[in-house]
């Protein structure tokens, strides 16, 4: 018994050297080795629980916390880690009670009392809009603008729209202009806000588009603020135009501190190329997910509250799902919980919302591949795991080639699943400043719809950390050490 013991501990001690060398997937397999010698131990679980924290994977976190107290019920890190795994979830009034059990037991850490004041002001702030909300449909803050009557003062010298319109220079110039970290006129910026709303509004939740044989569509994959790595792949693929046209699967902010710079070139670009500059929604295109890593704290900090509330509803309008040529469909998470969803099903989605918890419109945001065939319970506590099983039978049924789907990093910055008919593509390199991955584009041509893959690394920015402006930033950026 002594023997296996300690054949764990070595196991877990090799574990914790790779989680601080980042390499989070091989800290999950030793811990998985230790756990499979020594099942009770809670230090295994919580540790297991926090790399996967790191991966994203907050389903399988919680778990892991969950069993973690289940051996051992005083154990305080797994509260900690169980709560802050009901935090990433969204599960506030969960997470809240695990926080006041930490801060209980240990009244003088600083980082648990930080966490549980947040998470409290989030669990009031929500149940007085639950307390204040009435049947009525909800005001829009365009209503409450008087765009005209708002004055650029005489010492901003930085981009205007030209009578109103986005044109390609004032897009150039606004680039140029954030890439020197200055602001964009809180004018200019509710001008594009209130267009891109009218267009996107008009859109239906699954847009087809057809590529002539002679003509190139570009895929990109999450960006997350990465303002500076955006910048790169216009210099390494070209401006969008009507001849070089993309689509951008979705997570455009949260996690990068630039995500406000990013998401009004994307919406700028929109307004100058309607039909050849494509943008669906991910699952951080969401008050949730805004709330918690960062987005809705970089707005704030840049501009106003309401300005957060009006790109709030420019997100609710973002289309869920492309399909190009009738032959390749494009979402930014997956595929779907039950058998029989059909394109027809994913046009009548009524999307003007904050995602539900299940259905089709939530899987199109949050679900993820597998390897192995049928479903199982998702890695992040939202949606499914789908297999190639899935996978091939979607397709038959709507005559579809493959599909093309982000919201996972990928070390190579895109992988090819499911025997060639599942293609994730990620475009932020070395996302949140530490993963060391690639990122990548794709490039679709018509005349075979072929994936014909781009990899590129991350290019330097400003020493501004991710999430600075964020009021969570402690919380997902989390220092504490493995046992």
């Amino acid at each position: 018994m002594a023997e296996v013991t300690n054949e764990a501990e070595l196991l877990k001690e090799k574990a914790n050297k790779f989680f601080k060398e980042k390499d989070y997937e091989n800290a999950i397999k030793y811990y998985s080795e230790a756990l499979e010698l020594n099942p009770s131990n809670a230090i295994y679980y919580s540790n297991r629980s926090l790399a996967y924290l790191r991966t994203e994977c907050y389903g399988y976190a919680l778990a892991d916390a969950t069993k973690a107290l289940e051996v051992d019920k005083n154990y305080i890190k797994g509260y900690y880690r169980r709560a802050t795994s009901n935090m990433a979830l969204g599960k506030f009034k969960a997470a809240l009670k695990d926080y006041e059990t930490v801060v209980r037991v240990r009244p003088n850490d600083k980082d648990a009392r930080m966490k549980y004041q947040e998470c409290n002001k989030i669990v009031k702030q929500k149940a007085f809009e639950r307390a204040i909300a009435s049947d009525d449909k909800k005001k829009s803050v365009v209503d409450s603008l008087d765009i005209e009557s708002m004055t650029i003062e005489d010492d901003y010298v930085g981009p205007k729209l030209e009578d109103g319109k986005v044109t390609l220079q004032f897009m150039k110039d606004m680039m140029d202009w954030f890439k020197d970290q200055k602001k964009l006129h809180r004018k200019c910026a509710y001008q594009i806000l209130v267009q891109v709303k009218d267009v996107l509004s008009k859109l239906p939740s699954l847009v087809e588009i057809t590529i002539k044989e002679t003509d190139k569509l570009t895929i990109c994959g999450d960006t997350h603020g990465q303002y500076y790595d955006l910048l790169n792949i216009f210099e390494l693929n070209g401006l969008p135009s009507e001849t070089n046209p993309y689509l951008f699967n979705g997570d455009f902010v949260d996690r990068g501190s630039f995500s406000v710079e990013v998401i009004l070139t994307l919406f700028g670009f929109k307004l100058l190329y309607p039909d050849h500059f494509h943008l669906l929604r991910g699952n951080h295109e969401t008050d949730n997910m805004n709330q918690m890593y960062g987005f809705e704290g970089e707005v704030k900090a840049k501009y106003t509250a309401q300005m957060f509330q009006l790109f709030s509803e420019v997100f609710q309008w973002l289309p869920l799902a492309q399909c190009i040529n009738n032959k390749v469909l494009v979402m930014h998470g997956g595929l779907f919980s039950e058998d029989g969803v059909t394109l027809e099903d994913l046009r009548k989605i009524d999307r003007n919302r904050q995602p539900p918890d299940s259905g089709p419109m939530c899987d199109l945001l949050w679900s993820d591949p597998q390897p192995q065939n049928g479903r199982s319970i998702s890695k992040r506590g939202v949606s499914c795991q789908f297999g190639p099983d899935v996978t091939q039978h979607f397709l038959e049924q709507n005559k579809l080639d493959y599909i093309v789907r982000s919201h996972e990093v990928k070390a190579e910055g895109y992988e090819v699943t499911h025997s060639g008919k599942c293609i994730t593509v990620f475009s932020a390199p070395n996302y949140c400043d530490q993963m060391g991955n690639k990122g990548a584009y794709i490039h679709l041509r018509g005349s075979d719809l072929k994936p014909d893959f781009h990899q590129f690394t991350a290019v330097p920015h400003p020493n501004v950390k991710p999430m600075v402006a964020a009021e969570w930033s402690r919380f997902s950026n989390t220092t504490r050490k493995t046992r």
